[in-house]
């Protein structure tokens, strides 16, 4: 069963170390395959593609409550959905 990272914005989870429950692999979420998909990212065991983190994309409401946090990555995005082309 994959553990589900619900804040996007949490300091230090993809160089932490996860351990896969099918063939007891052990790295970082740097050190895996993703996947994207709609709501979330998925990271696999490199080893045997066994599910290991699935991280929920965060809100946009998440992504504003980081950028005035300081969190740097969310103020990136922010700057981002600032400069995209909005329809008239």
């Amino acid at each position: 069963m994959a553990l589900t990272l619900d804040n996007y914005f949490v300091p230090g989870w993809r160089d932490a170390t996860y351990t896969c429950a099918a063939c007891e692999w052990q790295g970082s979420a740097r050190q895996m395959p993703m996947e994207l998909h709609e709501d979330e990212a998925q990271f696999d065991c490199p080893q045997c593609e066994n599910p290991i983190l699935l991280v929920v994309h965060p809100s946009l409401a998440q992504v504003q409550a980081a950028a005035a946090d300081g969190h740097p990555e969310a103020i990136e995005q922010l700057d981002i959905l600032a400069a995209a082309p909005r329809p008239h």
